[in-house]
């Protein structure tokens, strides 16, 4: 099957989890994805472990962190602080349509491999460039990691119980989202290249993406004036729309209108609910949040988890049970959607979490597993015209692995 970006080629020297979910979703859209790696460390991630996926004298350890971000990508490993390391890289800029990196402000620049130094030998290159905060301003220079990230930029201020600790949510969050908004930027660049045949450079920071991400809450605050304080499971501006106990577990009810509240109500055992003026709207609901929730999570302790289920789902109320992953890959709806995948690499099954972008009902998802470190650099290095000698010759100096 052909997809949207076959023919495109992807320079991915980016590493850890934003850059690299960009370059997999690229790979995953069809395009040609060179990851390059340090000779002897590779990606950071590859360290990331345990879990590993394999863990013998005989196997290379793969960091299942590792894992999640590079499917359908080919490992170049190259030192790029080498001359000849660096030749190498601009040979492949030439060919290149896309450069991916998340250097830290001038990092790349002082070997010559930064944007403005490869599109001078490839005008159509469009680079995207990854930092904590921007290629320009007073912290442009610091290191951002996603965990400070979502601190400084307010998503712990918003996570946690009223009366707890700020918390970071459970994945890296602002990486991911960050992965996102660099593959649209790139795809952007891509169709203003087909007007003007010029490659773009696209400037994107991890505290940007996150304060962009506040979304409602950020309104909230512009708006008001004051911070929303932390609400735990509930929702700031929606009741009741949080976690409840139930007899034997929890589940979360979702109640976006008021045509379900009165559904609720009705199934509660107070129909009069929805006519109280107090409860009737959803501003009202808002207004009274404690009277009303206090009232829900006593009759919602009385009977099991999917008993309640059962009832909700039969009215067309939203509500689900809060899973564990392991019981998520369990969901009948997850499993018919085969988001649980595994890719061969050898005689190796590696698991993968499926894209879920679908082209005309086939899955998006790369069948081409994350690579070994180096795996490629052979063939790669002889497609640019590299005899076995120079390949030989890099490999011995410690060029090339």
């Amino acid at each position: 099957m052909s997809r949207p970006l076959d023919g495109l080629v992807v320079l991915d020297l980016s590493r850890v989890l934003a850059g690299p979910w960009a370059g997999q979703l690229l790979a995953d859209l069809g395009a040609k994805v060179v990851k390059v790696e340090h000779p002897q460390r590779g990606d950071d991630t590859r360290g990331w472990g345990p879990p590993w996926l394999a863990e013998d004298d005989t196997a290379e350890r793969m960091a299942a962190y590792f894992l999640c971000a590079n499917r359908g990508k080919q490992s170049l490993a190259v030192d790029i602080a080498t001359e000849d390391g660096q030749a190498l890289v601009r040979e492949l800029a030439k060919g290149a349509d896309i450069l991916l990196e998340n250097f830290k402000v001038g990092g790349l620049a002082r070997y010559g491999l930064d944007h403005a130094s490869l599109k001078a030998l490839n005008p159509r290159l469009i680079g995207c460039s990854i930092t904590g905060f921007g290629q320009d301003g007073p912290y442009a220079h610091r290191a951002g990691y996603d965990f400070m990230i979502q601190a400084m930029g307010g998503l712990m201020s918003l996570s946690g119980e009223p009366d707890g600790m700020p918390m970071k949510t459970g994945v890296a969050i602002t990486d991911v989202m960050t992965g996102l908004y660099a593959t649209i930027g790139v795809l952007a660049a891509l169709q203003e290249r087909e007007r003007t045949g010029v490659g773009q450079h696209v400037d994107l920071a991890l505290l940007d993406v996150q304060v962009a991400t506040l979304a409602n809450q950020a309104l909230n605050t512009l708006v008001s004036g004051k911070s929303p304080q932390r609400h735990g499971n509930a929702h700031p501006n929606i009741v009741p729309y949080q976690a409840f106990a139930c007899a034997d577990g929890y589940l979360v009810l979702t109640v976006g209108n008021d045509a379900q509240f009165s559904r609720l109500a009705s199934l509660l055992g107070h129909p009069d609910w929805a006519v109280d003026p107090a409860y009737a709207s959803n501003a009202a609901r808002v207004g009274n949040r404690e009277v009303l929730v206090s009232l829900i999570e006593r009759i919602m302790a009385t009977r099991k988890r999917d008993d309640w289920l059962a009832e909700l789902e039969a009215r067309g109320i939203p509500a689900g049970p809060i899973n564990t992953l392991a019981e998520v890959f369990d969901d009948p709806q997850v499993r018919h959607r085969g988001l649980h995948c595994t890719l061969k690499r050898g005689d190796l099954d590696i698991p993968q979490v499926a894209n879920p972008l679908r082209f005309d009902g086939e899955t998006a998802t790369s069948d081409l597993a994350p690579p070994g470190l180096g795996q490629d650099s052979a063939a790669i290095l002889a497609e640019m015209g590299l005899t076995p000698e120079d390949i030989a010759r890099l490999k011995r100096e410690g060029v090339v692995r």
